[in-house]
């Protein structure tokens, strides 16, 4: 690989490895399958063979050209990425305006050697949008990502030697995916297709579906419904540890002076970059299950990085004093995930309380109407406390903080989030308030910012410290509502 050109000499285009070329066929006929499922049903239907072989050889066509109309180039002051076999497409990102570079290698991939990598300018790319090279050969990595970097972050464009390790995954983090939904989507998701595919109709007269039936008869409805649910959750069980295991095994974190390198995967080995320069915060994720197994999730509040699903992802759930420390180390503040947060008075926990029981206050008045059986009300009194419970921890969550220029905020119980913002980050505020919040004399103040998720909420804070808040965390507020006030 050569590097960037220079003086009056372009760069030169440069081809993606050969061994893609075992690759893409194989990727293209998995791309492809509907078509070539479809002409297998239409050459049985017409009893024509070869329309299969035909399909075959025109995917496997299509994924041997690939490489030979593939071709990038790094310049000193842009890359470039030609693609295209019946369009001829350039795609051509700035290295100054380059953010950040991942790398994905399916097991294929990794077989061969081989490894996908993403360029990212900050702003969401997809399809033809999208600067992929698939696939470089992976011991050219390290090298390719310091030189597509080195513009951006100043870095040098040769790889220097490992930094400080911040996390690394542990067996133990297994346990807080043993109630994931993950398992019962992917058994949804499993079923859905199969009756798609009409598997339901072959199944009926079956002996499988007759032996079903036996055992019901057998031993009853209820047990045996009972028996079947219990074995859907322990699949599900075994799935959500299983994809936990396989997407985050080898989870390591880590540090090399302004960048931050992420990498995890067991079959599918993936790697992020991101610079530290950007980093605005982090957002601490503590789901209710995983956090009464002592666990949280950390994310990323980054510019040029979408807060979204997994770009932003850290550390998936593990010991929240790992996630605690990892955020601590990168905002350098020791208290940023377990410093006291001031809480937003009566009318704030008003609100969750009515919220919470209201439900079960308009089931009572149905009940005193229409008079249920006893056992309903058994139910409804479990509800109730449920209900009570959840708002007790809701309003037991709900704080904020602004110390040293960070804005820290905590809310929720379902799904309970911290965010520490950087107040620097901030690029202006908003104070809304619906109806119910004038009445309770309440607002959520949102400060918006370039990174992350772009909106970070300080809900049901009292009306009369919401803009005392926003100017402590960015004294320019201060200093433009006092100049209003000045002028009028």
């Amino acid at each position: 690989m050569s590097l960037p050109g220079g003086g009056s000499h372009p760069a030169p285009w440069q081809r993606l490895s050969p061994r893609m070329l075992l690759v893409h066929p194989v990727h293209e006929v998995l791309r492809q399958l509907p078509l070539v499922i479809g002409s297998l049903f239409l050459g049985s239907a017409t009893g024509n063979p070869w329309l299969v072989a035909l399909a075959l050889a025109l995917t496997i066509t299509v994924g041997v050209l690939r490489w030979f109309v593939t071709s990038y180039r790094i310049a000193s002051d842009e890359v470039q990425l030609r693609t295209g076999v019946l369009q001829r497409k350039v795609l051509s990102l700035a290295r100054n305006r380059i953010r950040s570079v991942s790398t994905d290698a399916r097991l294929l991939h990794r077989m061969l050697g081989l490894a996908v990598l993403r360029v990212s300018t900050g702003q969401e790319a997809r399809g033809d949008s999208e600067f992929t090279l698939d696939a470089v050969a992976a011991d050219q990595v390290p090298r390719l990502r310091a030189v597509l970097l080195a513009d951006s972050l100043g870095a040098p464009e040769r790889p220097g030697p490992p930094g400080r390790v911040l996390a690394r995954w542990h067996p133990g983090w297994l346990r807080y995916s043993l109630l994931s939904v993950t398992g019962l989507a992917m058994i949804g998701a499993a079923a859905g297709i199969a009756y798609q595919a009409g598997a339901t109709a072959a199944l009926r007269n079956s002996p499988l579906a007759q032996s079903g039936v036996d055992i019901a008869q057998r031993f009853g409805a209820a047990a045996t419904a009972a028996a079947a649910g219990a074995v859907v959750l322990a699949a599900s069980v075994v799935l959500s540890v299983l994809r936990s295991l396989v997407t985050y095994g080898n989870l390591l974190l880590r540090r090399d002076a302004e960048l931050l390198h992420l990498e995890h995967g067991l079959l599918r080995l993936r790697e992020n970059t991101f610079d530290m320069r950007r980093l605005r915060g982090g957002t601490l994720r503590e789901p209710l299950v995983v956090r009464a197994l002592g666990g949280a999730r950390l994310d990323a509040v980054m510019t040029g990085v979408t807060g979204i699903g997994e770009s932003s992802l850290l550390l998936p759930p593990c010991p929240a004093g790992t996630a605690h420390a990892v955020l601590a180390d990168l905002t350098a503040k020791s208290d940023a995930a377990t410093g006291p947060l001031r809480g937003h008075g009566p009318a704030a926990a008003r609100r969750r309380w009515t919220r919470a029981l209201a439900v079960p206050a308009v089931l009572a008045l149905v009940g005193v109407i229409v008079e249920p059986p006893v056992w309903l009300w058994a139910v409804w009194s479990g509800l109730t406390l449920c209900c009570g419970l959840l708002a007790a921890d809701r309003s037991r969550s709900l704080g904020h903080r602004v110390s040293a220029g960070w804005l820290i905020t905590r809310s929720g119980s379902l799904e309970r989030r911290r965010d520490c913002i950087a107040g620097a980050g901030i690029v202006g505020w908003t104070v809304r308030q619906s109806w119910p919040q004038r009445r309770a004399g309440v607002a959520t103040l949102i400060a918006a910012t370039a990174a992350g998720v772009k909106q970070y909420r300080v809900v049901d804070v009292p009306e009369e410290l919401a803009w005392s808040v926003a100017a402590a965390a960015s004294p320019w507020v201060a200093h433009n509502r006092w100049a209003r006030r000045s002028t009028r």
